[in-house]
């Protein structure tokens, strides 16, 4: 069972891992589209994103705070 448990945590090490290159990616691109307007995209996607999670209301706000909570671990 020990290795099983070993084997979780490991996953779980690599894909935090994976899942903050994957922000400081964004953040990266986000720095780029600043600077350079128009190059990424990624400012409208985020833009985007955070208009839907209004438009949706109190539902919205629990997703995004579901989020942040995920992101926060």
């Amino acid at each position: 069972m020990a290795g099983l448990k070993d084997t979780i945590n490991g996953i779980t090490a690599w894909l935090k891992t994976f899942f903050e290159l994957g922000v400081a990616l964004i953040l990266l691109f986000i720095i780029i589209d600043i600077l350079f307007p128009g190059t990424t995209g990624v400012v409208e996607n985020v833009g985007e994103v955070v208009a839907s999670f209004s438009r949706e209301g109190i539902v919205g706000v629990i997703a995004l705070l579901f989020f942040l909570w995920i992101f926060k671990k």
